[in-house]
């Protein structure tokens, strides 16, 4: 007689990670990744015949850092309760603690809890919160942040650079910033692109949307730069946008200033709500049918 199957519990992981080693979160024969760090590690801890399928709120490219990002997994009950051992700990407590014990040094896990009914780490996000760090002034380089801080060789206005790229927040088609994929939207909310520079003289930009298209961060990024150092007008960023195209004076910037800070979820009752509205078809009032990448 066959032993039935386990039930499973849906997890949700909070974690971190240093990008300069990695060649990004997806996984890739012969490439060193995120995801195939982190399912490994829970292979092993788990003791599972094959790593577990991880889905990611947000797919970094190489080089990206993140201190705020968020997977799920689905785990059998039964592999679960094995975790804490001869301990008195939660299944999930102990997994904190084994993952960490077992994950190189450039990968931490914050927690792992059962995630809600309905939760999806990637389609119930209704934020991601991304910061790039920009320095202008190459001599105040701290060499022990030269691992996420971009330095580019002309002076940068902050106030062009603000007002330039307010002009951006909101819904629209962002095509001109976003490598496309046919059959995918690129239709985004932009909720923040603002910019400081802090005490140490480094252009701190934050960069808030639903949902991001593969290198619109860095499109974005790239597409201030000109801005500030007076090469381009102030409305150049709005006349990219209505474009709909890629601009060739909007350069992708290095991926090691970009880490991904944050993703937030709504009240636990709307997160499958939020899940299946994500998943729908988005377009821009009137109609305007999508173009380009959904990433």
């Amino acid at each position: 007689m066959e032993t039935p199957p386990s039930a499973l519990s849906r997890l949700r992981v909070d974690f971190a990670y240093d990008g300069t080693g990695f060649s990004g979160w997806a996984a890739q024969p012969g490439r060193r990744t995120v995801e195939e760090t982190l399912a490994v590690a829970w292979q092993t801890i788990l003791r599972s015949e094959a790593p577990p399928r991880l889905t990611v709120a947000g797919r970094t490219d190489a080089g990206v850092h993140a201190r705020g990002a968020v997977c799920h997994l689905d785990v059998a009950d039964d592999l679960l309760a094995r975790l804490p051992g001869r301990s008195d700990r939660r299944p999930v407590e102990a997994a904190v603690t084994r993952l960490n014990g077992v994950l190189p040094g450039d990968v931490v896990v914050r927690a792992v809890r059962v995630a809600p009914e309905g939760f999806d780490a990637r389609f119930s996000a209704v934020e991601r919160r991304y910061r790039y760090r920009l320095l202008d002034d190459p001599a105040r380089l701290d060499p022990l942040r030269r691992h996420d801080t971009t330095v580019v060789r002309r002076p940068l206005d902050l106030s062009r650079m603000q007002e330039a790229c307010a002009g951006l927040v909101g819904l629209h088609d962002f095509a001109a910033f976003c490598r496309q994929r046919e059959g995918a939207t690129t239709i985004r909310t932009l909720l923040e692109y603002s910019w400081v520079r802090d005490d140490q003289g480094v252009l701190v930009a934050t960069v808030r949307a639903d949902a991001f298209c593969h290198s619109m961060v860095r499109a974005l990024i790239g597409g201030a730069v000109p801005v500030g150092e007076g090469r381009r007008d102030r409305e150049w960023l709005r006349s990219v946008l209505a474009g709909a195209r890629r601009d060739p004076g909007v350069a992708v910037m290095a991926p090691h200033g970009l880490s991904l800070d944050e993703v937030v979820y709504p009240p636990d009752p709307e997160l499958q709500a939020r899940a299946r509205e994500a998943r729908s078809v988005r377009t821009l009032p009137g109609g305007r049918p999508p173009r380009g990448e959904d990433g």
